[in-house]
């Protein structure tokens, strides 16, 4: 049975990757992509999506644009890391499907809606502002979600965008509280995880030698991420956050999560964005999961058989 899915992303990148690899499964019925503002411009990242859904071949796929700012912050971006346009050194193109008309919040709370409680997951690859937006409008949505698996955080690894917060979080620390606050059961994968999933050269030859568009577009956004973080960060190998969480959807078992509270400063101009995570409750006193570690070879290579498969009818 295949696992109905909405990916809410902001792309970027390794969304890219991500995409790539939900549109290329027939594990999955990719119910929509919602798109927020957060790693460029809301119209970018919607573009993006757009762009790379084309790609792929999957315009049966309907695109929901979302929030083009946080809920009371002024927008930020790290195009720096992702390319002006979002998506590296891929120009953007006129797509011959666009966004659909109908916002993404209000995609979401249909989407879910519709469907018998505990079906749908989602996947939030970008700031979480479109389901905070969500949950206001239909409360009861939190409890309608099987899980949301979202990347983001950061405990032991400390942050990428100050000391202690991840750029997801930092984008919109409001969202995020408002999502960890309702009962949603939520799966966070956070920077002490996606730090271990590393691009290597050996990694993007396998996923160059692939014969097919989709595969091509992640060989470069991968190659493209490796010159940036070596330029910026100086790091030998750029870490792969966003396609984790398809990856986790797909095959949790490569995962070590473990119960936790999870909590987000939202009042602290020093703080802005951190995650509090507490390892010191019951199971059954907490919705959230925190991730602590992965399975990086298998993760490559599930990415590996998925572009292999690309193209072929889902």
């Amino acid at each position: 049975m295949k696992i109905p899915l909405i990916i809410d992303c902001d792309p970027g990148v390794d969304d890219a990757t991500g995409l790539q690899m939900a549109f290329a499964t027939d594990q999955i019925e990719l119910l929509a992509v919602t798109t927020v503002g957060g790693n460029v411009p809301a119209t970018a990242t919607a573009r993006n999506a757009c762009i790379l859904r084309q790609i792929a071949g999957r315009e049966d796929v309907p695109v929901f644009a979302g929030a083009d700012r946080p809920l009371r912050r002024n927008p930020a971006g790290a195009g720096e890391f992702h390319g002006a346009e979002g998506l590296g050194d891929l120009s953007p193109f006129e797509t011959r499907k666009g966004v659909e008309a109908e916002p993404a919040a209000d995609a979401l709370i249909r989407l879910v809606m519709e469907r018998p409680a505990g079906e749908v997951t989602l996947i939030m690859m970008g700031p979480m502002t479109n389901l905070a937006l969500a949950l206001r409008k239909e409360p009861s949505l939190a409890s309608r979600l099987k899980q949301v698996v979202a990347m983001g955080g950061a405990r032991s690894e400390g942050g990428n965008i100050t000391a202690s917060a991840e750029f997801n979080i930092w984008a919109d620390p409001d969202a995020a509280h408002e999502v960890l606050s309702s009962p949603a059961k939520v799966v966070m994968l956070g920077l002490d995880a996606t730090h271990q999933v590393r691009v290597s050269e050996e990694r993007i030859q396998t996923i160059e030698a692939i014969d097919n568009d989709p595969a091509r577009t992640v060989a470069a956004m991968l190659r493209f991420s490796q010159r940036i973080e070596r330029e910026i960060v100086g790091w030998h190998s750029a870490p792969l956050h966003d396609p984790c969480t398809v990856a986790y959807v797909l095959a949790p078992e490569l995962f070590d999560v473990v119960p936790a509270d999870i909590r987000v400063e939202c009042d602290s101009d020093l703080t802005r964005g951190h995650t509090a995570v507490e390892f010191r409750v019951k199971p059954e006193d907490t919705r959230h999961l925190w991730a602590k570690g992965v399975r990086d070879r298998e993760v490559f290579y599930l990415i590996g058989q998925l572009l292999a498969r690309a193209g072929e009818p889902k």
